[in-house]
């Protein structure tokens, strides 16, 4: 299977069909809650705590629930977390982790939900008392499903940094960890040479065992220049996978995937850049060629950032200063509005170089 074609596939275990669509659910709290809850729509409502073991299994199954009830007018999909919201949760009579319940339209007299525990079953109940005829929407995953076929040819890519995770599917830790490396994946799918990835272990035993695998999950980190492999022995949480990939690829990725600050920063031009600001037009124009030259240096995603960094030099010096500062503004305004995860990219990485000319 072509490269292309496996960052596109939708993984095979419904573990993998997960989280990006977290924003999904509601979240309800004390002052909120009756504005949203027992009004002109019926409510499933989670009460969960943070650190309940079947809340976080529960969580991707509530999560594709709410991705896939998005555009049912009639019935909303919230949670409530009760370790922030104690008295709300009494209120409902919530004694265990995690409590579900449905509030009909218009009423704040809750049923309990005592069915299965999945999205399937879910939205079967809330069809059923919201009158409604939602079927649980497939989520593709960014996470590239490894198998023997393609194990080399994503994993050994000297032109990409890869993570994978060694999974079992009946592994409790790795169904705990399934939502969070979903996100990881999400977080990083618009970085052409992040690649992050997972093999079965179980049914790929070979691979697993060439690779010094003994327990699950096992994450190895696969740089451009070490396609042996290391170890990754860092926290478990988004934030932790986030800030290693980033320090480790170069990438400037915050968790929800968006450029951060530092993306395109250049440390090099940045330093021409301070003396190009404070110079005279005279020194601008020999400062220009330094920039230039610098600029020429770079190789792969970084000569693209030297190309911003001429154009804004070269702008600057035929509009006047207050160029960056105005174009700053109008990609502000541009950001404001609902444009593609690509042109969100290319604006930010604009908005940060321009930043450093003022």
């Amino acid at each position: 299977m072509a490269i292309s074609q496996i960052w596109f596939a939708v993984g095979t275990l419904a573990l993998l069909l997960v989280a990006a669509f977290a924003d999904d659910v509601v979240v309800l709290t004390e002052e909120n809650f009756e504005k949203e809850v027992g009004q002109d729509r019926g409510a499933l409502v989670e009460f969960y705590a943070p650190w309940c073991g079947h809340c976080k299994k529960l969580a991707p199954e509530y999560e594709k629930l709410g991705a896939s009830f998005k555009k049912a007018k009639t019935v909303l999909v919230g949670k409530v977390d009760c370790d922030e919201h104690k008295s709300l949760c009494s209120k409902y009579g919530v004694t265990g982790y995690p409590t579900i319940q449905w509030f009909p339209k218009g009423s704040l007299e809750p049923k309990k939900y005592e069915g299965p525990r999945t999205s399937e079953s879910l939205a079967e109940f809330v069809n059923n008392e919201g009158g409604t005829n939602v079927k649980i929407a497939a989520i593709p995953s960014s996470v590239v499903v490894l198998t023997a076929d393609n194990f080399d040819e994503v994993v050994l890519d000297e032109s990409k940094d890869v993570l994978v995770e060694f999974y079992a599917p009946w592994c409790g830790h790795c169904k705990n960890l399934a939502p969070v490396y979903e996100k990881v994946a999400t977080a990083f799918k618009m970085e052409d040479d992040v690649v992050i990835a997972n093999l079965d272990a179980d049914s790929y035993k070979d691979l697993a065992e060439k690779y010094g695998v003994s327990g699950y999950p096992t994450l190895k980190f696969f740089p451009k220049s070490n396609k042996a492999g290391e170890d990754y022995d860092g926290g478990r949480d988004l934030d932790d996978f986030v800030t290693f990939i980033n320090e480790k690829s170069g990438a400037s990725r915050d968790g929800k995937g968006q450029l951060t600050s530092n993306a395109g920063i250049i440390t090099s031009l940045d330093a021409l850049v301070k003396e190009f600001v404070s110079a005279s037009n005279d020194e601008k124009k020999a400062l220009f060629s330094k920039i230039e030259e610098e600029a020429e240096k770079l190789k792969g995603s970084t000569a693209r950032y030297g190309k911003i960094y001429l154009k804004a030099a070269k702008n600057c010096m035929e509009k006047g200063s207050d160029y960056a500062k105005n174009e700053i503004n109008r990609i502000h305004r541009i950001l404001e509005k609902s444009i593609s995860p690509a042109k969100a990219d290319e604006f930010t990485l604009k908005k940060n170089i321009l930043s450093t000319f003022i």
